[in-house]
């Protein structure tokens, strides 16, 4: 009986568990917080103070629904954690409210404009046990940092982003469960701490971007869990210690831009977790350890001073992706057994030598970027270089090969960049180079080529900037130059080129130099035409008969003699002199300049050689709507009379990577862009028509000034056709890189930055998923004004797949010298590498080049030379800078963020939001 009795008495409890745990299903009625806690809540949302406030008890009067907060997910009685994130903040008063909340585990405070943490938060919260995650980031906190006593539990800080400064020493102490510490982006001096809590358990340690000083602690190596360490960008001394060599978890080591000095410890090679070190930008010495790729996917040694030649089997791990050795003092040959998993090699000025045709290439399936220019590399372009099909860019200019050019170049049809001037190459330039026809840069200049230059250079039909100078090309310019509708620069001077000259590309915008060749016959009318173009340099002396109008070029200056001038030197920067003097084919006032530098007779111009276009008949149409709810593009756009626009290629104005985009004027006198997206390419999933208009009306229910959305679409058997407001003034990097450049002050280079960054914000906050732009570069900008800039393309990330791409992932992924270092090995299109195109499109604003220059990219440019304070003046735009000082100091303050923004870890990116309000603070 008394065993009876047990057992009920065990089965009525359990049911009244039963009864609770379901009762506490449904938390809106039954499990409530504590009392104590909701008028924590309450109280707290009260002293916000924030206009339409996500924390509203009389909207929503279970805490436990409001934005940001999480409750445990098992009685939800108690609030574990608060994200007010974002949420415009700038009075911290409040802060010491939330630390009765006893059972808090996390609090997220960042992206906002907090300037201080009162102490009594510290003193408070240091008493919640559970307190595992703080994170400051993205606020403009000012002072030295706080001292956190007690904080038992706490696993991760993170002050990233903000003005903090003053020397680290014991603030740290207590915290003995600290794993995570991140405090990039500050003002930090002094030396790097040594003690990082008391339990030394320390897994990530982020201080990069500060002002420490000193040497790397020796101790450093007693934090036995450190996976991560960045201390890149700071003002570090002395030589990396062997202790780091006893952590053998770490996976990345990121010591960039600092003055470190002596040789890379052999130890690194040890660790069989590294996966990741870069060096770069410092003042090493000695030789490569021969093992230190071992483990290694990504090496990073450029720009320090490195001796010695490169071991055998440096680059045959099977892991290893990307090696940079570029700029330092190593000698001897390439090793000839290279990982075919390897993708960017570069090693350019260097004092390499011996045959480049002794690496074989044919195995090297994977490499997009090979980069050996300014060495003294000899012997032939090997042919099996052409099995490199993913390539795309190839740069050995300024060494000493010969030999032919391979036919075999022909089969890089990814190839972006081609760069081989400054060689000793001769013989004839092969017509299979028209078969790279997503090439935008190819220079060939200062060789000994000879013979014609091949009609099927016109297939290149993206094609920026194309130099054939300096060689002994003979016979005539092919007339279908003209097709090559984006060229920008074209330089053919210093040839033995014959004939009359044919129609030239309209967009040349850079330079068109045609000096010093044996043209005759009548000067085209077109050009005329290419008032873009500006001149500089010295203006030779002319007949009397000769009137000269050089209005609108201030950098021409008059010659001071009639000396004649001394022979070319194939080698010599000064032939820039010649290449601008000759652009002045560009000006209409300059026809005489024309006629004296190619031509020895004088002919009437004929008019009749004017180009025309084939109109075509209109695209037969499956379906169109509009997807814009504003009444004047409903009223305004005509889908019939846009088909007709589109049906000539003379209404062409803007091509990109992916679409070409049409000027129609509608019946109401308004002007749209209509893209063009060819659905016979394999890389657009369109799928079915259903499908792709789904995607469209998402992005047509978009609202940003700072970004084109789509206002209508018209779909036919092989075509897409979206409809958007139109852009006047182009693309930025038209404006930014052409004959407008100067109308570009600091106020509009400043309200383009903030466009573009709001635009991009906007994007990556998409409530529903975030929109991420595949090929984000100026080009993809365009200018409504001088200071309203839209981001565009949209779209491509919905409807582009990257695995149905015949070649690289640059092909999907950006153009060259905007993708990140990591795309080279991730091969997918992230938020941070949005980040990083970003940082260059900035780069590109402050210093007035483009992203890349001379086969230099901008990024990795202006990163080698902020490593000293004493240069930031030189990488921003003199004619910008020396406005004022007020402008001078606005400039340096985004350049940190732009700097920020293309740092070499992904992980030390701000988010787009904090880059935002980074930009904003500058002003």
């Amino acid at each position: 009986m008394v065993f009876h009795t047990a057992n009920m008495r065990s089965c009525i409890h359990s049911i009244y568990l039963l009864v609770y745990i379901f009762f506490c299903i449904f938390p809106l009625v039954f499990c409530k917080l504590t009392s104590n806690q909701t008028d924590v809540m309450i109280n707290v949302s009260r002293q916000l103070n924030i206009s339409n406030s996500p924390w509203n008890a009389a909207k929503e009067p279970n805490v436990c629904q409001w934005k940001g907060v999480t409750c445990n997910s098992t009685l939800n009685n108690s609030v574990v954690s608060l994200s007010l994130s974002g949420f415009g903040l700038s009075n911290s008063s409040f802060l010491p409210m939330l630390c009765h909340i006893d059972s808090l585990q996390s609090l997220d405070f960042s992206n906002n404009s907090l300037t201080s943490i009162p102490i009594e938060f510290f003193n408070s919260c240091g008493g919640i046990d559970e307190l595992k995650s703080l994170n400051f980031s993205n606020n403009m906190l000012v002072g030295s940092l706080p001292t956190f006593q007690k904080f038992p539990g706490l696993e991760s800080l993170d002050l990233s982003f903000n003005h903090l400064s003053g020397n680290i020493d014991s603030q740290l102490n207590d915290l003995s469960a600290l794993k995570n510490l991140n405090l990039i982006f500050n003002n930090f001096n002094g030396s790097v701490p040594s003690r990082l809590g008391k339990s030394r358990v320390l897994e990530r340690l982020e201080l990069s971007v500060n002002n420490f000083t000193g040497s790397i602690p020796m101790d450093i190596g007693t934090y036995g869990n450190l996976i991560l360490i960045d201390l890149s960008r700071n003002m570090l001394t002395g030589v990396i210690p062997e202790s780091v060599g006893n952590l053998t978890r770490l996976q990345i080591l990121i010591l960039s831009s600092n003055q470190l000095n002596g040789a890379i410890p052999v130890g690194l090679s040890r660790i069989t977790k590294l996966q990741r070190f870069a060096a770069n930008q410092n003042k090493f010495v000695g030789s490569i350890p021969s093992n230190i790729t071992k483990f290694l996917k990504n090496l990073d040694l450029s720009y320090n001073e490195i001796t010695g030649e490169i071991p055998s089997e440096f680059l045959l791990p099977s892991n290893l992706h990307t090696v940079d050795l570029s700029y330092n003092k190593l000698h001897g040959p390439i090793p000839e057994s290279i990982s075919p998993s390897l993708v960017r090699l570069r090693l350019g000025s260097n004092n390499l030598s011996g045959p480049i045709s002794s690496v074989r290439f044919a195995s090297l399936q994977n490499l997009m970027y090979l980069e050996l220019e300014n060495n003294t590399f000899t012997g032939m372009i090997p042919t099996e270089i052409g099995s490199c099909t993913k390539l795309a860019l190839l740069n050995l200019a300024h060494n000493e090969l010969n030999g032919t050019l391979p036919v075999e170049l022909g089969h890089l049809t990814n190839l972006q960049v081609l760069k081989l001037q400054l060689n000793k190459l001769g013989g004839d330039i092969p017509g299979q180079i028209g078969g790279l026809n997503i090439l935008s840069i190819l220079n060939i200049s200062w060789n000994s080529l000879n013979g014609t230059i091949p009609s099927s250079i016109s297939n290149c039909g993206k094609l920026l900037s194309l130099n054939l100078q300096g060689n002994d090309l003979t016979g005539s310019i092919p007339d279908n130059i003209s097709k090559l509708n984006y060229l920008l620069e074209l330089q053919l001077g210093e040839n033995k080129l014959r004939g009359r000259i044919p129609s030239m590309p309209l967009k040349l915008q850079i330079s068109l130099n045609l000096s010093s060749n044996l043209f005759e016959g009548p000067i085209p009318r077109t050009l005329s035409g290419l008032n873009n173009l500006e001149l500089s340099g010295v203006l030779p002396m002319f007949n009397q008969h000769v009137s000269v109008n050089k209005s609108g070029n201030p950098e021409l200056r008059p010659a001071e003699s009639s000396s004649p001038v001394s022979s070319k030197n194939r080698k010599s920067v000064a032939m820039t002199i010649v290449i601008t003097l000759a652009a002045a084919v560009l000006a209409v006032g300059v026809v005489a300049i024309i006629f004296l530098l190619i031509s020895r007779r004088f002919h009437k111009v004929n008019d009749n050689q004017l180009q025309s276009w084939e109109v075509l008949s209109p695209p037969q149409v499956i379906r169109g709507n509009l997807l814009t709810a504003n009444g004047i593009h409903k009223s305004n756009i005509d889908i019939a009379k846009a088909m007709e626009v589109i049906a000539s290629p003379a209404n062409i104005v803007l091509k990109t990577r992916f679409s070409t985009y049409y000027k129609a004027i509608m019946p109401s006198g308004a002007s749209y862009f209509v893209k063009k997206l060819n659905w016979s390419d394999k890389i657009f999933q369109l799928g079915s028509h259903d499908k792709f208009v789904q995607e469209l009306e998402v992005l047509g229910n978009l609202s940003n000034s700072n970004v084109m959305i789509p206002l209508a679409y018209v779909l036919t058997v092989d075509s897409a056709y979206l409809f958007y407001e139109f852009a006047p003034k182009g693309t930025l990097h038209d404006i930014l890189h052409g004959s407008l450049k100067y109308s570009l002050d600091w106020a509009s280079r400043y309200s383009i930055a903030v466009g573009v960054a709001q635009g991009l914000a906007f994007l990556h906050g998409c409530t529903s998923s975030p929109i991420l732009l595949l090929d984000l570069s100026s080009r993809s900008i365009v200018l409504k004004s001088l200071k309203e800039p839209q981001v565009g393309d949209i779209e491509l990330f919905k409807v582009i797949n990257p695995s149905k791409s015949t070649g690289s992932l640059s092909t999907v992924a950006g153009s060259v010298g905007y993708i990140p270092p990591e795309y080279a090995y991730t091969m997918r299109v992230t938020m941070a590498g949005n980040i990083y195109s970003f940082g260059v499109v900035l780069l590109e604003l402050l210093t007035g080049k483009p992203a890349v220059s001379e086969g230099t990219e901008l990024a990795k440019w202006v990163l080698s030379n902020s490593v000293r304070p004493d240069k930031l003046d030189h990488i921003l735009d003199f004619n910008i800078i020396r406005t004022s000082l007020v402008v001078r100091n606005q400039m340096l303050a985004v350049l940190k963020v732009a700097i920020a923004c293309i740092s070499v870890s992904p992980e030390a990116r701000p988010k787009m939001k904090s880059v935002l309000r980074m930009i904003l603070n500058a002003r």
